[in-house]
């Protein structure tokens, strides 16, 4: 065969969010798209900002030359310094253009950064349940991906991070707003979590860098605060895309950003410009970076989802589905009713409703509702959910 035995082997336990959008295209199929509700994918349902579709425009008639030609690989200067202030001042430390890094979303970024963190058999954390790709990126790089569980309320849970760590640990991985919990971490976690990783790092001998994957960071609710790790931790690096604030996914366009206080800070950047260059990136989309280097204060309309949030939350209350409502981000993850993920997940597309199983986010029991859907798709659900959860022994 032409692919090999471990890439046969990751298709065969491919993401389970693929699966069920890919899933969702058999349903469709069959049945009518107007029939079928798809809730597998966070694909953004908003537009693009007001801001950004001017900017485009701009950046399209600009006359410059070389326009659509190579710059240096860590993207072009002037957009890395508009990217730093406003980087500055989310995490309240000041960083100049030359810590950030524009990368091919915050997947690129992530890659870059493992890349120039791990050597082979090194370790990350991460904290579940979480973005199982998380998992494919350390073993891109030689590391292993191992598993920390989280609070009942799906906080961090500080001493099993700890418990993980050992003489081969080189990052812990955080997502907040969580995918595919949308749980913020308050700052007294973090501030808990920087003071362990700063004990264990002395314990151990070696620095472990803390990667912030921050795509769903301006799509916070009800006022609540996405604290900036840089201020509270040196060793930190901020990663993220403009897929979900500017609505911009396929764009593929995000940064990295160094706190300028981490161990070896510039060994460390110029070790991710290397990495975006010999993974094959070569450089961050040359008009999104225009396009995108202007507009840091811009985001889409957040409330459409809150309101969609809300529309859920009730109407899965009202049906004794069990769940920690979402502080940000635009996924709900209730508890499977009788327990088993998988079964529920199978009664939904009996009722042609497509949701992902918490085992796709290793923690199985739970499944993932992603709400980035018209309203009109929310509403048609309920009674599927209504249906599903009865027949397996819900309410």
């Amino acid at each position: 065969m032409a692919a090999s035995r471990k890439i046969r082997g990751m298709m065969e336990n491919s993401s389970w969010i693929r699966r069920m959008f890919e899933a969702g295209s058999a349903l469709r199929a069959a049945h009518g798209a107007e029939r079928v509700c798809d809730f597998s994918l966070g694909n953004p349902d908003v537009e693009p900002p007001a801001e950004f579709q001017r900017s485009l425009a701009e950046a399209v008639a600009a006359r410059i030359p070389k326009k659509h030609g190579y710059m240096p690989n860590a993207g072009y200067p002037e957009v890395r310094g508009l990217i730093a202030e406003r980087v500055s001042r989310e995490q309240g430390v000041a960083l100049g253009g030359e810590h950030v890094i524009m990368s091919c979303g915050a997947s690129g970024g992530l890659n870059a950064a493992l890349k120039a963190i791990l050597d082979p058999g090194d370790e990350v954390i991460a904290s579940v349940p979480c973005f199982m790709e998380y998992a494919s990126y350390a073993d891109n790089h030689g590391g292993t991906l191992l598993f920390a569980p989280s609070a009942p309320d799906f906080d961090l849970d500080v001493s099993a991070i700890e418990s993980r760590i050992g003489p081969r640990t080189a990052a812990l991985i955080i997502n907040s707003p969580n995918n595919p919990t949308g749980r913020i971490y308050p700052e007294r976690t973090l501030r808990a979590l920087a003071d362990m990783l700063l004990r264990a790092g002395r314990r151990k001998g070696r620095t472990i860098y803390l990667l912030s994957d921050e795509p769903y960071r301006r799509l916070a609710y009800d006022g609540t605060e996405v604290p900036g790790i840089m201020r509270l931790y040196p060793h930190s690096i901020a990663i993220t895309s403009h897929s979900k604030d500017l609505s911009l996914p396929g764009e593929r366009i995000g940064f990295v950003a160094v706190n300028p206080a981490a161990d070896d800070a510039r060994g460390l950047i110029d070790g991710i410009i290397l990495s975006t260059r010999i993974l094959g990136y070569v450089n961050a989309p040359a008009l999104m970076q225009r396009a995108v280097a202007g507009i840091q204060a811009a985001a889409v309309d957040i409330e459409i989802y809150r309101k969609k949030r809300d529309l859920f939350c009730s109407a899965l209350s009202s049906m004794s589905y069990q769940f920690t409502r979402p502080e940000g981000a635009f996924y709900i993850f209730p508890k499977a009713p009788g327990g088993d993920d998988l079964a529920f997940v199978r009664a939904l597309q009996e009722e042609l409703i497509l949701v992902v199983p918490g085992g796709g986010f290793q923690l199985p029991g739970y499944f993932r509702i992603a709400y980035c859907v018209d309203t009109a798709v929310i509403e048609r659900s309920f009674d599927g959910f209504r249906k599903a959860a009865r027949a397996l022994g819900g309410k």
